[in-house]
């Protein structure tokens, strides 16, 4: 009887964020698939998990998804953990979830942590409808994705590096007019969580001038229609967190 593939989402930020039932899962499972080991280590130590890690990774899982997946067709339940949240969203897992599923193999994909539910939430922006664009891309094809988003009707929502959260703003700015509203959250569930809201303009300028640190996730209203225009929201920078 074949092995199933478990996606198991970890906290983003606060240990208390853990599921009884994600704990459950890494216990049971034969092997525990970690994105860096070292940085799962201290969180199987808190719960207890003994279950063997292996690193999955950006860098190797082209060459061991067919070994991964044949071990789960032999009976093996395998556990996957990326370092913070849920795995295939930004962080490795979509291959191996795809390769499984090309053989037949059941895949579960546990509820959890993420930082984009989040950061939507606290944006106060529009998100009964959304678009979640992940890390744009660094120089290729960055321009193209920059003017597609300025006319995307829905509000949207992007990772960045808080070494680019300053030039990435801005740019957001030049491409989506900058008075567009907009929020950047950072440390999410962590110690220093901090959502600050504005303008594209307003949040560029100020983090020009503060360096972030942390993970980041930033949310833009969708380009305005008619309707959101009669009822536009003045932003000014809003902080949720004066530490």
């Amino acid at each position: 009887m074949a092995g199933k593939l478990f996606i198991v989402p970890t906290p983003v930020g606060n240990l208390g964020d853990m599921t009884p039932r994600a704990v459950e899962v890494l216990k049971s499972a034969g092997l525990i698939l970690a994105e860096d080991t070292r940085t799962s280590a201290p969180l199987m130590k808190k719960f207890d998990i003994h279950t063997p890690m292996s690193s999955h990774h950006k860098f190797n899982e082209h060459s061991t998804v067919d070994t991964i997946a044949s071990r789960i067709a032999a009976g093996e339940n395998i556990a996957l953990v990326s370092d913070a949240g849920t795995p295939g969203i930004s962080d490795p897992g979509f291959m191996l979830s795809r390769r499984c599923r090309e053989l037949g193999l059941e895949v579960e994909t546990l509820p959890g942590a993420t930082a984009l539910i989040p950061a939507l939430v606290n944006s106060g922006l529009p998100i009964d409808r959304f678009s979640f664009e992940g890390f744009l891309p660094p120089k290729k094809g960055r321009a193209t994705r920059l003017s597609e988003l300025a006319s995307e009707p829905r509000t949207f929502a992007i990772y960045e590096s808080p070494l680019r959260l300053a030039r990435t703003l801005a740019e957001l700015a030049d491409a989506c007019g900058s008075d567009r509203p907009a929020s950047v959250s950072r440390e999410i569930s962590k110690l220093h969580d901090t959502t600050l809201r504005g303008s594209l303009s307003e949040l560029a300028s100020h983090f020009a001038a503060n360096q972030a640190r942390g993970e980041i996730v930033i949310v833009v209203g969708g380009k305005p229609t008619p309707e959101r225009s009669a009822h536009k929201n003045k932003y000014k920078i809003q902080d949720t967190d004066e530490s």
